[in-house]
Parts: structure tokens; C-alpha cells; sequence
């Protein structure tokens, strides 16, 4: 298993790790099989989506907030319901066909972090199973 660190720099973001991906199953020399993708935490998710026009992250982004506020009389102390909520809807991992060493995305498809209590440092753990 490979872990991924990431620094988030905002409360909820949505970053592309398609690329770090692709360079750990490029170092690796993996060339066949399924690559899965989790995300060890309860405030944060993965998800797979349209990379090549940024609105539409803004867009998920909003309308999560729209539907799951910050601030909406959540009985955890800690103050970070909203987060727990999205991560839970969104969900902890992805599993993509890697094919002669390529991440099978469709063409508008790329993998991304999504952090919904920020900023942090957080893992992403990646592994590889043979075909």
C-alpha cells in the first residue's frame, strides 16, 4: 500500500489527485489490474468527477453547502457535523481499472480529494490489486 500526504489549505476543497496517482502507479510499474483509492478519515471523501472545467467543483461545493450547512444546530460538540455528514454522502474510496499502466478515467474524469474540514493534513491510502 502506498500513502498519499495531502495539505489542505482551505475548510472544504476538492483537489485532483489524478496526476499523483498516476506518478505512484508509474513508479510502481503497475500495469495491470485495479487501483483503489481511501480515504482514512471521517471528515473528508473521494470522489470521481468532470476535471477539465473548475466551475463544476464549485458548483458540488455550494450545493453540498446548500444542503448541509455549517452552522445548523448539530448536537456534536466538536462542531464539525456538517463535515462528517458530507464525507459520509460523498464516501471514503474509488476503485479505477488501471489498464498497460493507465488509470481507465473517462476523458472529462479525473479523481479527486475532497476535504470538508480544513485545512489539515491528511493520507490518502492507495492500493493495487493484480488482475
Amino acid at each position: 500500500m502506498e500513502k498519499l500526504q495531502i495539505s489542505t489549505t482551505d475548510q472544504t476543497v476538492m483537489i485532483n489527485i489524478t496526476p499523483k496517482i498516476q506518478e505512484i502507479i508509474d513508479k510502481k510499474n503497475f500495469k495491470n489490474g485495479v487501483c483503489q483509492i481511501y480515504i482514512p478519515h471521517t471528515t473528508a471523501a473521494v470522489t470521481i468527477n468532470e476535471n477539465a472545467d473548475p466551475d463544476v467543483k464549485h458548483d458540488i461545493i455550494t450545493e453540498l453547502n446548500k444542503v448541509i450547512p455549517f452552522n445548523d444546530g448539530y448536537y456534536h460538540t466538536e462542531g464539525n457535523s456538517a463535515a462528517h455528514i458530507k464525507a459520509s454522502m460523498i464516501g471514503t474510496s474509488e476503485m479505477v481499472p488501471v489498464e498497460n499502466g493507465s488509470l481507465q478515467l473517462g476523458t472529462w474524469q479525473g479523481i479527486f480529494f475532497c476535504e470538508f474540514d480544513g485545512p489539515r493534513r491528511r493520507e490518502i491510502w492507495i492500493q493495487f490489486l493484480k488482475q
